[in-house]
């Protein structure tokens, strides 16, 4: 059994972990508009987005690739993937874990979640960091109702070479790169919003999905819940 204050190795306080929300896609079930920064109650996406992450790490980043000014609203650092052509999360965790590297040297992992997931748990860190922690792997992501999620994760930034490998490869899929390094698997509840059961990991991609986001947001607004 590990101390509290853990080892060297293993995520223990807010300095340690470092977030990047993944915002490279490119949009196209949604025709065409950046779904991060559609409107959802009054916020953009990517705000209730930042808002949920911020607390639960040091500092954050955005992933996107193309015009970084359309976030500049933000304020937050914009890192491009490290290698062209959209080549998926995979790439999108690259680029997170190099700059984790360069700009926050007492960073030992990058958290990561999606730009078009709204709901994603405000204790998603801490539980991945606890599983990391007892099972000394070097990543862990998010699972609900037995599917797994590994666009939110919790990596070790001793993964980069591995990554750069992986995508070399061409190997683009998250999950695959988590299966290939023995990731961790946390289980989530539901996301309970006042009496509305939401999965914490929904995400939006198609336009259908953001009126759902938007009826899911304006109840729970209604219900105090948001």
């Amino acid at each position: 059994m590990q101390s509290e204050t853990g080892t060297a190795d293993s995520p223990n306080h807010r300095d340690d972990i470092v977030g990047v929300l993944l915002a490279g896609g490119l949009s196209s079930r949604m025709g065409g508009p950046e779904k991060s920064l559609l409107d959802l109650g009054g916020r953009p996406m990517l705000r209730r987005v930042l808002d949920r992450m911020e607390p639960q790490v040091g500092q954050i980043a955005i992933n996107a690739n193309g015009d970084p000014a359309r976030f500049a609203a933000f304020r937050y650092p914009i890192i491009a993937d490290a290698i062209p052509g959209h080549a998926g999360p995979l790439a999108g965790l690259h680029a997170g874990l190099l700059w984790a590297q360069r700009e926050a040297p007492a960073a030992r992992y990058v958290a990561t979640a999606s730009a078009d997931s709204p709901f994603v748990p405000l204790d998603l860190v801490q539980r991945l960091a606890d599983a990391i922690r007892s099972s000394g792997k070097p990543c862990a992501i998010a699972a609900h109702a037995g599917e797994k999620y590994p666009v939110a994760g919790l990596w070790s930034i001793n993964l980069a070479d591995a990554a750069a490998d992986a995508l070399a490869r061409n190997m683009r899929a998250l999950y695959r790169f988590a299966e290939a390094n023995d990731c961790a698997i946390v289980e989530f509840p539901a996301l309970s919003l006042a009496d509305i059961s939401v999965d914490p990991f929904f995400n939006v991609n198609t336009p259908e999905e953001y009126e759902q986001a938007r009826a899911i947001c304006a109840a729970a607004t209604n219900l105090g819940a948001l």
